[in-house]
């Protein structure tokens, strides 16, 4: 199934579900400044709201058009326009300038991509962008989340139901937490903290020295 599609359909109805920012991406965020800062897989732009009020400019990064559109909208109603720049675009071949950014977000997308090869070049695109010095945030998806009972990681589908009762079939890759951080390991990423929170793997990482 292919992302880019499955999410213009769901689009709408799926940027209405996400309101709010995760709380851990508020944590990740607090005290944390750059003069430009990355939101990969930025959905309808929830977390690059946080990120424009600590950077001087935002670039949103995302598969699908139509849930750009939907981050378009909500930059213009909250009054962050100007500091936000949407980009169509893939996570494992970012379109984005070498050293670039001093902070990033790349929260709940990672999951989505296939096979593991399209993972870890993503992880390695979020490598290539942050300049030195900078600092990210990487989640996924785990297996210690309550809807799962396995504990190694593995490919599956989750539907969206729309309000018809249409469901739309979404690829996941769930990370165990020890593949998760094999991942990180095999990338150019430096994880400085790994943990799991509200079913969720997350890394706060930096680029590994060379």
């Amino acid at each position: 199934m292919d992302p880019q599609s499955t999410y213009d359909r769901i689009a709408a109805h799926f940027a209405k579900t996400r309101e709010y920012a995760w709380p851990e991406v508020e944590s990740f965020l607090a005290g944390r400044s750059a003069a430009r800062a990355l939101d990969v897989g930025c959905g309808n732009g929830r977390h690059a709201e946080l990120l424009a009020e600590r950077a001087e400019a935002v670039v949103g990064v995302d598969l699908s058009r139509e849930l750009l559109r939907e981050a378009a909208a909500r930059a213009r109603e909250r009054g962050f326009a100007k500091t936000l720049d949407l980009v169509h675009g893939d996570a494992a071949s970012l379109p984005i300038a070498d050293d670039a950014v001093g902070l990033a977000t790349y929260v709940a997308a990672l999951h989505h991509l296939s096979p593991r090869d399209a993972r870890l070049r993503s992880l390695n695109e979020l490598a290539r962008v942050l300049a030195p010095g900078g600092t990210a945030l990487v989640s996924a998806w785990s297996t210690a989340h309550d809807r799962f009972d396995r504990e190694e990681g593995f490919d599956t589908t989750v539907d969206w139901t729309l309000p018809g009762g249409e469901t739309v079939p979404r690829y996941y890759h769930v990370y165990s937490s020890e593949e998760f951080e094999a991942d990180l390991a095999a990338s150019a990423l430096d994880p400085v903290d790994v943990e799991v929170s509200s079913g969720n793997c997350y890394a706060v990482v930096t680029v590994a020295d060379e």
